[in-house]
């Protein structure tokens, strides 16, 4: 019989949840830390990401921030009231979340414009060859799987690691004083809003997914949903890979060579 969970430790510790979901948590870790080492991101860090890439990057990953209040209305519809406690757990938390989202996609375009990438640019610009990866897969999901697998891929994987490397990139002082003056708070409230020592959304949604599968659920179950959040992080990075300008990268090696 699957017992069900219902969470006694503290909300962001992973001792708090089932030995099945720690053991997930672990088998994924190396897919997650690649994409905080991404070098798009280091790149960012010490204020050195030609424009090129950082347009393409504002550019290219916009249609995940669009689209992320969608992909929670996905998992929504698939909610019913009163059917079980994780039913109703995730449905009050989707639809308290789902307002939220609309605003971060205002602070990314604050971000994009303090980062000389014009609004109209993001909204209207043709998007980096390939860079829909992320975006495909959180619609897939989001809208063809169960619940279990569609808030893990996306609230806990994607957000979950979007706060990682917000982090990364918040606390960079090179990062910041790369952005002008005028204007820098409401820039950096993007990621400020979403490092990860301020961003419960990831380990309440791993509550989700434990509480909808229980304490036992069958290994089948465990694996899917451990595969969907490895893929997760996988779009992520080639993403980030097509965001890259490839001849910033060349010359940059030209000159390390010379």
């Amino acid at each position: 019989m699957n017992v069900a969970f219902e969470r006694t430790g503290p909300l962001t510790e992973l001792s708090s949840y089932p030995q099945w979901a720690q053991d997930m948590v672990a088998s994924c870790a190396q897919d997650r830390q690649s994409v905080l080492d991404h070098e798009l991101f280091q790149l960012m860090k010490e204020g050195e990401l030609d424009t090129v890439s950082t347009r393409n990057f504002m550019v290219g990953v916009w249609p995940v921030i669009e689209r992320f209040p969608g992909y929670m209305s996905h998992n929504l519809l698939k909610t019913r009231f009163g059917r079980s406690g994780g039913d109703n757990l995730a449905r009050r938390w989707l639809v308290r979340n789902i307002r939220v989202e609309q605003n971060h996609a205002e602070y990314w375009l604050n971000w994009s414009d303090g980062a000389g990438v014009a609004r109209h640019e993001v909204l209207e610009g043709n998007l980096p060859k390939g860079s829909q990866s992320l975006a495909d897969w959180c619609e897939e999901v989001s809208k063809n799987d169960n619940l279990a697998a569609g808030i893990a891929a996306t609230n806990y994987a994607v957000e979950g690691a979007t706060g990682d490397w917000s982090q990364l990139i918040y606390e960079s002082q090179a990062y910041a004083e790369s952005l002008p003056e005028t204007g820098r708070k409401a820039s950096l409230r993007w990621l400020q809003l979403h490092a990860a020592y301020d961003d419960t959304h990831p380990w309440e949604a791993l509550e989700i997914v434990c509480t909808l599968m229980g304490m036992a659920p069958p290994a089948d179950m465990v694996e899917h949903v451990g595969e969907c959040i490895r893929r997760s992080y996988v779009s992520m990075r080639v993403t980030l890979d097509r965001c890259l300008d490839a001849r910033a990268r060349l010359a940059t090696l030209s000159d390390v060579a010379a």
